[in-house]
């Protein structure tokens, strides 16, 4: 079960929101820890008693560093912390690709156990590092209920594709939430309009990749390989950035309010302005636990250099366990690099729409590392993209994929600017009733829609939910 399923939508949410708004308030952390408990052993039963035993690790090693002093004894805890609670995820995640490493350096044959990933495994266990990290320094109290901290880390709605929230944020906020009718409103929609760009939008945008994909390299017109690309990168924002609104409506309608995940992150004027807008919570995560401690931006030479490759590698570890994934966040690594060094001197000058253009078109060759496998397959579709033993410019297969999906990549496209959001919130401020019913109408439609889209045979799960 996700989100977006109809499991979700039509039996799960109605009579888990209907109990959960009937439930006291004193006792709504209780029932939101049932809710998430209920919605992960639908989704994996076989691994709620890890889910379970890391929220009682959280807990016992939370009291237990707050209780020390400062010394030896405290960092022994907190690095033997953060190794237990790390080791689920660096087994089940990391496993197969260890061990692909070792036959090759030593030339075994060792055989490879198809684990399955749990769901959101490295979503929650972020969150059990933040909150264990922010007890050590001091930045919080240890929580003294295990269903608070056990709501925290199992929250049904990030739990497949995050935010990845603090506890000091979320502890505040499940403590003193207000249900309000406005909150449900505007909760519902903001979940509609995340279900409309996953539904609607990706799972059809990942059609037009997988075509191209399976067009044999030879065959790849330039703007083929250019089209396939864009359609990655359009299916990919509105796969994530919709799984991300669904989850902060569903936030919304139980009385959170969680932080914002993307921020039109296609319309940025530089690499690091791309990151400050895309999986926000992830890139504020890896600065604020990572970066900084290693000592940023502050430290000179091959110090700098060494802690942008750290982030960076570790980012792209973080995404999969491959050769590409590493490559991708290298490449990025890279780029900030160059960005930081040069930007000011040779790029401050020009023009913004030359800025986003330029700044679009190499994350989309970021892209190419991020789903394709191989470094044979990368090399060749990064070959034809700059025009490399193509088949021609055009050809009829880009005209027809073009001219058949020409709305869509409108839509698409128009989806990645702020416009639409805009326009909405400027004809909800309007307070007109006939505006309002018009918006009514729209999300219905939307709905609608949406549900006709889940019933098809295109459905597709959410891309995060495998990382």
């Amino acid at each position: 079960m996700s989100l977006s399923s109809l499991e979700f939508i039509f039996i799960f949410l109605p009579l888990g929101l209907l109990a959960y708004l009937f439930t006291p308030a004193k006792f709504r952390n209780l029932s939101f820890f049932i809710l998430s408990l209920i919605f992960y052993s639908w989704a994996e039963p076989v691994y709620l008693g890890l889910l379970l035993a890391l929220v009682g690790l959280g807990y016992g090693f939370g009291l237990l560093l707050e209780g020390c002093e400062d010394g030896l004894d405290k960092r022994f805890y907190f690095v033997l912390a953060l190794s237990l609670g790390l080791l689920p995820l660096v087994f089940y995640k990391y496993y197969g690709f260890f061990i692909e490493i070792i036959n090759k350096i030593f030339r075994s044959n060792l055989k490879i156990r198809q684990l399955a990933l749990p769901l959101g495994i490295s979503f929650y266990s972020f969150k059990l590092v933040s909150y264990l990290t922010d007890i050590y320094r001091g930045d919080i109290r240890a929580e003294k209920n295990f269903v608070n901290l056990g709501a925290y880390l199992a929250a049904f709605p990030q739990i497949g594709a995050g935010p990845i929230t603090r506890y000091q944020d979320f502890g505040i906020e499940s403590k003193n939430r207000k249900i309000t009718s406005m909150g449900l409103g505007r909760g519902m929609e903001r979940f509609i309009l995340g279900l409309a760009k996953k539904v609607i939008l990706a799972d059809n945008l990942a059609l037009i990749w997988q075509q191209v994909k399976d067009v044999p390299h030879f065959k790849l017109s330039f703007l083929m390989a250019w089209l396939g690309i864009l359609a990655y990168a359009l299916q990919l924002y509105l796969d994530f950035s919709g799984y991300s609104d669904m989850a902060l409506g569903l936030g919304q309608m139980m009385g959170f309010s969680w932080p914002e995940n993307f921020n039109y992150p296609y319309m940025a004027k530089s690499i690091k302005d791309f990151w400050s807008r895309w999986h926000i919570s992830l890139g504020s995560w890896f600065r604020d636990y990572i970066y900084i401690p290693l000592g940023g931006s502050r430290v000179d030479g091959l110090k700098e250099f060494r802690n942008l490759f750290v982030v960076w590698l570790l980012t792209g570890l973080w995404h999969g366990a491959s050769l590409s994934f590493i490559l991708w966040g290298l490449y990025f690594g890279a780029l900030l690099l160059l960005e930081r060094k040069l930007g000011r001197k040779y790029l401050k000058d020009l023009p913004d729409w030359l800025k986003q253009l330029g700044t679009f078109i190499l994350v989309l060759i970021g892209w190419v590392f991020f789903d394709l496998d191989s470094m044979m397959d990368i090399l060749l579709y990064l070959s034809r993209m700059f025009g490399y033993r193509t088949t021609g410019f055009m050809g009829r297969d880009f005209i027809y994929l073009f001219k058949s999906n020409f709305i869509l990549l409108i839509l698409g496209l128009l989806a990645m600017t702020p416009l639409v959001g805009r326009k909405l919130e400027k004809l909800r401020k309007m307070g007109d009733l006939r505006v309002n019913i018009g918006l009514y109408v729209f999300y219905f439609i939307l709905f609608i829609l949406s549900t006709a889209m889940l019933l098809s045979s295109s459905y597709t799960s959410f891309l995060y939910v495998n990382f």
